[in-house]
């Protein structure tokens, strides 16, 4: 059935190159083909509409409705939406959007939104805070289970692209402590559960620079809410340092993983990942959920995105009884 899945998914999407990992990804000759394993299951793989579109040109160019599409022509299991990257937040368009995924066989399985909440200024963690609200009650009309959720940073860097170069490190603002920015974040959270608890919507902390860039700046504002509502969202690729003990940190209270791929070579920078090892892992920490492939390469999506899915095919699966 596997084999078969995956023919019928290389001969749906055009021009798909052979597949090949080497230079990528290590660890991969390690691999346990799990079609000799009894009594597994897969992890379900979604892919971000990110992947897709990486910021590149105007997001008109890369409509959500294109990716549900090619997602589901690749073999995906599911996709998770890109908040600024859909045309709209009108209900007629958000309802397009379950109906295209349902009918094309695809769960909508992560909605991933930007907000921050470090400020000084009240004013500005509210607008957040109502900013974020939006966001989890637009995933509930769009049945989306979990959103991907940010500190926000200090500001302090020019530009993203300073701030990457600076490995996510950027100052504190004159006058503050990062204590200050933590009591902000924790606060503004904690007044989104109720709405997340409402509309059953499971906020994933990710480790996304600001606050977040390190796993113990993720758990200590997880952990200080102590809400069933608020777990991680775990990026694999977001660690420059210390990846695997960080990794580690947070796999016991991940929610969903974005896996990232960096085929052709990184934006920004390129890790080496060793997706059998972190799904051994999650296998560890008994995880079973989802895997949202985020593209990062300068290779085209419509070769990459489909070697990515079969890293992370043969690397997360768990064995049941």
């Amino acid at each position: 059935m596997t084999d078969r899945r995956r023919f019928l998914r290389r001969a749906a999407a055009a021009g798909m190159a052979t597949i090949g990992a080497a230079g990528t990804f290590s660890g991969l000759q390690e691999t346990v083909s799990v079609k000799s394993l009894g009594n597994i299951r897969r992890n379900p793989i979604g892919v971000s509409t990110y992947s897709f579109w990486q910021f590149n040109g105007p997001k008109e160019d890369v409509p959500i409705e294109s990716c549900i599409d090619k997602a589901a022509a690749m073999g995906f299991d599911g996709i998770e939406l890109l908040l600024v990257q859909m045309a709209s937040e009108e209900n007629s368009y958000l309802q397009r959007l379950k109906k295209r995924a349902f009918h094309a066989g695809l769960a909508m399985m992560g909605f991933s939104t930007h907000q921050g909440f470090v400020y000084p200024a009240k004013e500005k963690r509210d607008e957040n805070i109502t900013k974020t609200i939006r966001q989890i009650e637009l995933a509930y009309a769009l049945g989306i289970p979990t959103m991907r959720l940010n500190t926000g940073r200090w500001g302090t860097s020019k530009s993203f692209d300073d701030l990457m170069a600076n490995k996510g490190v950027e100052p504190i603002l004159t006058g503050y402590t990062d204590d200050d920015g933590f009591r902000w974040v924790i606060d503004a959270i904690a007044a989104c559960i109720p709405t997340a608890e409402k509309c059953g919507v499971v906020l994933g902390l990710e480790n996304h620079w600001g606050l977040g860039r390190t796993a113990q700046g993720v758990k200590r504002i997880v952990d200080a809410i102590d809400s069933p509502w608020l777990q991680m969202t775990l990026d694999t690729g977001n660690f420059l340092e210390n990846r695997e003990a960080q990794l580690k940190l947070m796999a016991p209270q991940t929610y969903l993983i974005q896996a990232k791929t960096y085929y052709g070579g990184g934006k920004w920078y390129t890790l080496d990942i060793d997706y059998p090892a972190i799904g051994k892992m999650m296998r560890d920490v008994g995880y079973k959920g989802w895997v949202s492939l985020e593209f990062e390469g300068l290779e085209s999506p419509e070769t990459a995105i489909p070697k990515s899915l079969d890293v992370l095919r043969d690397a997360f699966y768990y064995e049941v009884s």
